[in-house]
């Protein structure tokens, strides 16, 4: 008898510890999150743990943000400081949509 609910003990705490490894902190999810988006830019080296500090502050829009959203705003910003307008700020936001 002790030995059966010493079994179903075990049991049940091996069970419970699957389902609470399972769920992610929102911390994680954040995490995993701005990592996707960093890894969606090719970001490398002081460039990406910029972008990470940033994704991952309290206050960020970026971690709300879809992969394609933060590239056109990357993209946007680019042909901003190129005051480009026109035709060439079609092809430049063409090209560097397709390189992100």
């Amino acid at each position: 008898m002790k030995v059966q609910v010493m079994m179903l003990t075990m049991a049940c705490l091996m069970a419970s510890g699957y389902v609470g490894a399972a769920e992610k902190t929102p911390q994680q999810q954040k995490m995993t999150l701005c990592n996707q988006h960093a890894s969606s830019q090719a970001l490398k080296g002081d460039a990406r743990k910029s972008f990470m500090s940033e994704c991952l502050s309290k206050d960020s829009k970026i971690s709300g943000m879809t992969p394609q959203q933060i590239r056109m705003k990357s993209c946007n910003a680019q042909a901003g400081e190129k005051a480009l307008k026109g035709d060439e700020r079609k092809i430049f936001m063409s090209g560097c949509l397709k390189k992100s």
